[in-house]
């Protein structure tokens, strides 16, 4: 009996250290587990919570304006670089401060009452996309503007957490190379670029294990 209450000590020791250090284990700080590294990060774009302001500069003074989103889901495999999905703004909500220039831009430059949408399809990103944490990535894809497709890199902000996003971006486009009319006349002279701004924000979908 001695011998086997012997062997039972060390037992009960570790039985009465675990109970002991349960109640400190609860306390501790509970973090969001990290992305999983082999699921890829699926990001919602909310529309009302990101914008597109675009600025063109011209020979007697700098033109501002907006598009809204519609909508935009990425898929970006951190582990690989590939990404997919795309974002896309409603090219029929494009203003400025002028009500005649918006509708010759609509008219004559966008064309959007035959192609309402531009949309931008990343397909891989270059560098470390932190996750979670801040980021500065080259995302390389397919920009479609007026029908037509071009490729395009587009250097991005991010800061990605366990459930949202948010990521800035800023490019210039070439429009007038890419075959819109330029909106140019006699007194005067447009920039043959147009300065892109993008500010994003949503959700970061879960992703089941595979």
């Amino acid at each position: 009996m001695k011998f086997l209450q012997n062997k039972l000590k060390p037992v009960v020791y570790l039985c009465v250290i675990a109970l002991c250090a349960l109640p400190l284990l609860i306390a501790l700080p509970q973090h969001a587990a990290p992305q999983s590294a082999g699921n890829p990060l699926d990001l919602i774009v909310d529309p009302t919570q990101s914008a597109l302001h675009w600025t063109l500069g011209s020979s007697l003074h700098t033109i501002h304006g907006t598009f809204a989103l519609k909508s935009g889901r990425l898929q970006i495999d951190a582990a690989t670089g590939k990404a997919g999905g795309e974002i896309v703004a409603d090219a029929t909500s494009g203003k400025s401060s002028n009500d005649g220039r918006d509708r010759k831009m609509h008219r004559e430059v966008l064309k959007s009452g035959r192609f309402g949408e531009i949309i931008f399809r990343p397909d891989k990103i270059a560098g470390k996309l932190e996750t979670p944490g801040e980021s500065t990535v080259q995302m390389h894809g397919t920009f479609v503007l007026l029908g037509s497709e071009h490729e395009l890199t587009v250097p991005v902000q991010a800061d990605v957490a366990a459930d949202h996003w948010s990521g800035t971006a800023k490019f210039s486009v070439p429009y007038v190379e890419w075959g819109l009319k330029n909106p140019s006349t006699w007194l005067l002279e447009a920039d043959r670029s147009v300065t892109i701004e993008l500010e994003l924000k949503g959700a970061v979908q879960a992703q089941a294990a595979q």
